[in-house]
């Protein structure tokens, strides 16, 4: 029997969902998970290593590596051949949901014991 997929955390949601073309249907869109977003943010934008990124969504450092490859192939799909990103959907916990959550998104986050 398998073993059940663990929630990974989230930070936030991200402020915009949809990036690309305008004019598109379900056809020409790449639908990226919360994990996958929040994969990106961390290891590109947060400039974070895998390792303390998978601390960050609480899931091991090999299941991050996975989670980020397949972002990058979608964003990489959406740019070279002009598809639309929709981030959506997942199996995450938001930490503001998570004690000493609250106001949540960045690499300071109070889970770890950081300042702010």
């Amino acid at each position: 029997m398998a073993r059940p997929v663990k929630s990974r955390i989230v930070c936030s949601k991200p402020k915009v969902n949809t990036f690309g073309p305008r004019n598109c249907d379900n056809l020409d869109c790449i639908f990226m998970t919360l994990e996958e977003y929040e994969a990106i943010r961390l290891i590109d934008y947060e400039d974070l290593t895998q390792e303390e990124a998978s601390r960050f969504m609480d899931v091991a450092r090999t299941t991050i590596q996975g989670i980020y490859d397949n972002a990058r192939k979608k964003v990489a799909d959406a740019l070279v051949n002009g598809k639309m990103i929709k981030i959506e959907g997942g199996n995450y916990n938001l930490c503001t949901n998570m004690p000493y959550g609250r106001g949540c998104n960045q690499k300071s986050c109070r889970r770890f014991g950081r300042n702010k």
